[in-house]
């Protein structure tokens, strides 16, 4: 199956400009800790950036309509969502944009309100212009049989099926509607939400969207829905749910950041873009971006429209990758990392949360650096520190199966194991 499509070989990727193996360079240290994938992108895009390329010519560049219809017909085809292209606000990136909306839709000294842990921009962008991020910590909890037997409407299909190793212990990580409650004040002027949320791997369901988008309007808040993992879901059974698609009031009140970067395996080339459907929110977006956001380049624009064009059938084929690499990830840890723990499903993304706290280090990511992995800091993402590190698995089985030896040996000569 797919056979046309090599998600098999490793790339070559040392002594080449990949932010992601230079960090290690001369080291021999497999990195699995930012969020760029060990594949080759689509043929299709490729296809495109040559056609591109054979122009000869790389002025300043705008979308061609045919790149904007391709982002609307993607929209409307994946999650029934109807977007004007009018909406559409390109960006050089989804780290640019959360900058941007702090900027424009919080004053100096007003607070911004996300949930922790997430993917560090969230916690850095506000405080880059003087705004206060307040962070609200996500819980844990158990849940019963009828919470997890979540299905897509209409499917019958059950998203924790006893055959897969996923199913873990019945639990997921759930909002502290109390705890967000409380963290409001007067001050509170902006909600970052990130769906699917990275690092844990939640695709949040229809039912809590809806709950965030009435927290949002009852409190007179902005939403910005980061949702640059949504074609990444892993789970057969699980839908992803744009925000704003809940309702118009919504709508009018929030921003949709996007990219292909992710899920086709471009964040070099820096193309993203927000969706905002009201005309006075978008306006005010666009000006705090006007004159210091630079424009997206030619480049980008051919590969996004030949990703969301052309490549879903690659796309199909990464996701049955991407499920493989998470079960033997998972039953791995389950069954060789005594002391490390995958605490609730990962249900979209290619990225493990990995509960280290009981291997007893007061550095993780340096422990498993020494035994040749190199993860992400928990820390980073707003976890106590020493308690949890992030690996991505976005990579060949064989990449994968060589870390994992290498995790092994590094959590036998833990504190805990000697």
């Amino acid at each position: 199956m797919h056979s046309r499509f090599d998600f098999t070989t490793p790339p070559e990727r040392r002594h080449t400009d990949s932010q992601k193996w230079l960090k290690y360079e001369n080291r021999d240290i497999i990195p699995m800790w930012v969020a760029d994938m060990d594949f080759r992108s689509a043929p299709e895009i490729l296809d495109a950036l040559h056609a591109r390329v054979d122009q000869g010519i790389f002025g300043y560049a705008r979308p061609c309509p045919s790149t904007t219809a391709a982002i609307v017909t993607a929209m409307q085809t994946r999650y029934g969502w109807t977007i004007s292209p009018e909406w559409i606000v390109w960006l050089p990136g989804l780290v640019c944009g959360l900058n941007v909306t702090a900027q424009a839709f919080a004053g100096t000294g007003d607070e911004v309100l996300t949930l922790a842990p997430i993917y560090p921009p969230f916690i850095s962008a506000p405080k880059n212009s003087g705004r206060r991020t307040v962070t609200v910590p996500l819980k844990l909890e158990e849940q019963n049989d009828a919470e997890a037997e979540v299905t897509t409407e209409g499917s019958g299909s059950v998203c924790d099926r006893d055959d897969t190793p996923n199913k873990k212990g019945l639990r997921a990580w759930v909002i502290d509607w109390p705890a967000l409650e409380a963290a409001v004040t007067p001050r509170t002027k902006l909600f970052l939400l990130c769906n699917p949320h990275n690092p844990i791997g939640r695709v949040w369901r229809r039912d809590e969207l809806a709950q965030i988008a009435d927290f949002c309007l009852r409190h007179k808040l902005t939403l910005c829905s980061d949702e640059i993992h949504c074609d990444l879901v892993l789970e057969p059974a699980l839908r992803h749910t744009p925000t704003a698609l809940l309702s118009s009031e919504i709508a009018a009140r929030s921003l949709t950041l996007m990219a292909p970067s992710k899920t086709y395996n471009l964040p070099g080339l820096g193309t993203s873009f927000a969706i905002i459907p009201d005309a006075a929110l978008r306006a005010q977006f666009n000006r705090a971006a006007s004159g210091i956001v630079p424009e997206v380049n030619a480049l980008g624009y051919a590969a996004c429209e030949a990703a969301y064009r052309d490549a879903e059938p690659w796309r199909q084929a990464l996701l049955e990758t991407l499920r493989g690499n998470r079960d033997r990830l998972i039953d791995f840890v389950k069954n060789e990392l005594s002391g490390v723990e995958i605490e609730a499903p990962i249900e979209a993304t290619y990225l493990a949360w990995l509960n280290v706290r009981a291997l007893g280090l007061a550095d993780p990511v340096t422990h498993f650096e020494a035994h040749g992995v190199g993860l992400s800091d928990g820390a980073f993402f707003g976890a106590p520190a020493g308690h949890y590190v992030r690996l991505n698995f976005g990579c060949p089985r064989s990449t994968l199966d060589a870390a994992l030896r290498r995790l092994k040996t590094a959590v036998e000569t833990a504190p805990t194991a000697a």
